[in-house]
Parts: structure tokens; C-alpha cells; sequence
């Protein structure tokens, strides 16, 4: 697309917007998530000589002028970006993200945007609702190993904590996005010893009273009393496997008997929002959850339905009109309008950009000209800390787990009757199934 937009020299301004067709089963909402990474890779986009030799031999651009490959070689992504900063609860059709540069520059990046911005947003979906699920407990990422690929397991990390998640197994997170890292033991350390109990003074030899020991690689109760009765004061005791609510009960009384009640039960084990509600019900003795698979995958919901649409080019609104569409992409650069009352968020509407409700919160705000940041990035902690507020404000019928109430969202009367007013003058004109301005 990019060669026949140069070839043509149809390279006018235009502007898309990111966003997300429908919320998966049981989400009530979105947050937010990867416009950092967004941002990054605009500001860094080039072509690499290597890369444009190798696009030069490639047999789809064997018609393909010498003179688009002189244009990649220079190519720097000069447009602008507006978004929905990271962390706010988003619901379907409302952009999280507009980009306006010259077609070329605003069309190549598309694929990059899509899958940076929908997968971190679809991991800090998960996580916000894992978290509510605990109550107050504190939730760690433990995913990376289940993750779609490394790079995946940093960016889930990532995405979980901005979400509200307190941590990570993944160091390299931590490294990179200051995201708290901790670890504990897996069976294959106990395996590897023919004494269980000297796995345990072995490992607190290093970690010292900061210790998590790893009670089920063969009997839980069994190997708490070894470390019981060896006098060893970990910091807390992890059960992966069986019946977690009774099980957990049991230790905690034995910890209790044994004046170890600073000692935490910490709980693994394919576990997602469901089952911690559950356990939770039940009375299980749990006081920090390690949530793996279902989070660093959004097992539920793997995937969202982002789409990156042309909404304005050169100047003029566009939009596609087709009857298999069950809901047609409305044109206009637009905005997206917050009403909060009694300090809980109760609709929103999605405007023309240049609209005004002195009453609401406008989402979207510039974030990036000429392919430069407007401002530095905010610290994840930061975005953190706003997300979780912003989480508190929807209300709580949205947040539900299991039959969440939709939040009610529509288009401005503005933006409706631009669209009316263009599907009639494509019935008029006899075609309804085209790009119409």
C-alpha cells in the first residue's frame, strides 16, 4: 500500500483511529494499556539499509521505482498522535488512539499500533478484574513461561501491574519498567534433593527469612511440619495444587499454633478471577495469589477485536458504508466525552474532535507532534496509581465478573447526522457499499 500511495502520488493527510469493536464475553470495560510502546516505536521508526535491499528484491515490488526506496530510506514518522492515556477504562468504539499524518506515514504503521496497543490493553483488562476478584489481597504475575513469547511475558507483566497487579515473576519487567519482581521455589528444586527439609535450609541459607517455601511437591502438611519443627521462619509457605480452600485453612491453624502468623499462604495453580472469587467465598486462608496462564494470555479472551480506521483524508471526513457491517465506522477525527456524577462515571459520549462539554472529561489529549513526545512519559507507577481510581469510579453493576451492565456509550447528535447525511448521499447515488466523504 505504501509503494501504490507513492507510485500514485496520493500521499495527502489522513487521519485513523484505534479502537475496539466489541468488548469479549463477561468484560464490562477495558484499560487502556501500550501507548508508551506505541510511542516509542513512532519515535524510532526508520528502515534499515539491509531492510530496504531486502524489500528491493522481494518479487511483490518488482515493479516498484527506485525512487520509493530512496523514500523508506528517509522516512521518519513526522504526524501526530492523539490517545487515551494509559490505564483509563475504555468500552467498545471509543478511540483510544488517533494518528494524522501523511497516508504513507499513518497507514505503514498500522499493524505495529494495533497489536502493541490491543495486547497490553487486553492483559490490564484481565488484570483489573483478577485483582477486584482478590479483594484487597495482592496479586503477582507469574505468566512469562505460559506467555506468546518472551517479549509477550515483559509486556504482560507490564500491562498487569499498570492494571493493579503488585508484582511479577519476571525479572527482565522489572529491569525495564521498574515493575516489583520476587520469586520462590518450583518442585524441581525440592525434587532435586533426597531430603525435603534440606531444600528448605538450603534455600533460606540464601533468602534468608524473605523466603517463600514450596509446601506440595509431596505431602503440603507433611512438609510443614518439617519446617515447623526445624525451627525455620520463612516468610511465607506457597501451595500449587489440590483443594486450595481446605488445604490453606489447615496451615494457616498450624502456622497459628506455631506462632508463626507473620508466615503468608501464598496460592498458584492455574487460577483466574473465578476461582479466586470462589476460594475466597469459601473461607480459604490465602494472603497472596500467583496468577500465571489465565493473565499473561487472557486465556478467556486472547484476543480483542481492534480495528485502525480511516476517519478523515485530506481534510475530508470518510467512512465505509456496507450493509453486511453491523456497525458502521462513523467519520471525523473524534473525541471521547466522560460524565462523572457523584464522583462515579456514568456515560460517555463519542464527538466530533473540535466538540465541547464543559461537563465532561474529554479522554483523548495530544500526545505526540511532528514525531516528537509533547510531554515526558509519565512513570508507570504513576499511571498506576490513576488507574486504579479510575477503575473505583465505574460503576459497580460494570464491574461485575459475571454479567457486567453495559456502560452507556453513543455518538454525538453532530457526528450522527454527519453520518446520516453521508449514508443518504450514497443512497442517492445508487452505491452504499463504498468510502463516502
Amino acid at each position: 500500500m505504501a509503494a501504490a500511495y507513492f507510485q500514485n502520488c496520493h500521499n495527502a493527510p489522513a487521519s485513523f483511529e484505534l479502537f475496539i469493536r466489541n468488548l469479549p464475553s463477561h468484560r464490562g470495560y477495558l484499560v487502556a494499556a501500550g501507548l508508551e510502546q506505541a510511542l516509542d516505536y513512532l519515535e524510532d521508526l526508520a528502515f534499515s539499509d539491509t531492510q530496504i535491499e531486502f524489500l528491493r528484491r522481494h518479487p511483490g515490488f518488482s515493479k516498484v521505482g527506485d525512487e520509493f526506496f530512496e523514500y523508506l530510506r528517509r522516512l521518519r514518522f513526522q504526524g501526530e498522535v492523539w490517545a487515551v492515556e494509559e490505564g483509563t477504562p475504555v468500552f467498545s468504539l471509543e478511540p483510544l488512539l488517533r494518528v494524522t499524518a501523511p497516508v504513507i506515514e499513518a497507514q505503514i504503521v498500522e499493524t505495529y499500533l494495533l497489536t502493541t496497543i490491543t495486547f497490553q490493553t487486553m492483559i490490564a483488562s484481565k488484570a483489573a478484574r483478577i485483582v477486584q476478584s482478590a479483594a484487597g489481597r495482592p496479586v503477582v504475575e507469574f505468566g512469562s513461561r505460559r506467555a506468546h513469547g518472551p517479549l509477550a511475558g515483559v509486556l504482560a507483566a507490564r500491562a498487569a501491574y499498570l492494571a493493579g497487579c503488585s508484582g511479577t515473576s519476571n525479572v527482565e519487567a522489572h529491569y525495564r519498567f521498574g515493575v516489583p519482581s520476587s520469586g520462590t521455589m518450583a518442585h524441581s528444586f525440592v525434587m532435586s534433593y533426597h531430603e525435603e527439609l534440606q531444600s528448605f535450609r538450603d534455600f533460606m541459607g540464601v533468602f534468608g527469612n524473605s523466603s517463600v517455601l514450596l509446601l506440595d511437591t509431596y505431602d503440603s502438611l507433611g512438609a510443614l511440619e518439617k519446617i515447623i519443627s526445624a525451627g525455620l521462619r520463612p516468610a511465607g509457605v506457597r501451595l500449587d495444587s489440590g483443594n486450595l480452600a481446605e488445604i490453606s485453612q489447615q496451615v494457616r491453624r498450624r502456622l497459628d499454633r506455631s506462632g508463626l502468623h507473620a508466615t503468608k499462604i501464598v496460592a498458584s495453580g492455574d487460577l483466574d478471577e473465578y476461582s479466586i472469587a470462589k476460594l475466597l467465598a469459601s473461607g480459604a486462608s490465602i494472603d497472596l495469589f500467583g496468577v500465571g496462564t489465565a493473565l499473561a494470555t487472557s486465556l478467556d479472551a486472547p484476543a480483542l477485536s481492534g480495528v485502525y480506521k480511516l476517519v478523515m483524508f485530506d481534510h475530508q471526513p470518510r467512512v465505509k458504508l456496507s450493509e453486511q457491517e453491523e456497525k458502521p465506522t462513523y467519520p471525523d477525527c473524534k473525541q471521547v466525552f466522560r460524565f462523572t456524577e457523584e464522583g462515579v462515571h456514568c456515560h460517555d459520549i463519542i464527538g466530533a474532535a473540535d466538540e465541547v462539554y464543559p461537563q465532561a472529561e474529554p479522554l483523548l489529549s495530544c500526545v505526540m507532534r511532528n514525531g516528537r513526545r509533547v510531554t515526558p512519559a509519565p512513570s508507570l507507577q504513576e499511571l498506576r496509581e490513576k488507574a486504579a481510581l479510575r477503575i473505583r469510579r465505574l460503576p459497580a453493576a460494570v464491574r461485575d465478573l459475571e454479567h457486567p451492565a453495559t456502560y452507556p456509550v453513543e455518538y454525538s447528535e453532530k457526528l450522527k447526522e454527519l453520518f446520516a447525511r453521508i449514508r443518504r448521499q450514497a443512497t442517492l447515488q445508487g452505491n452504499s457499499d463504498q468510502v463516502w466523504f
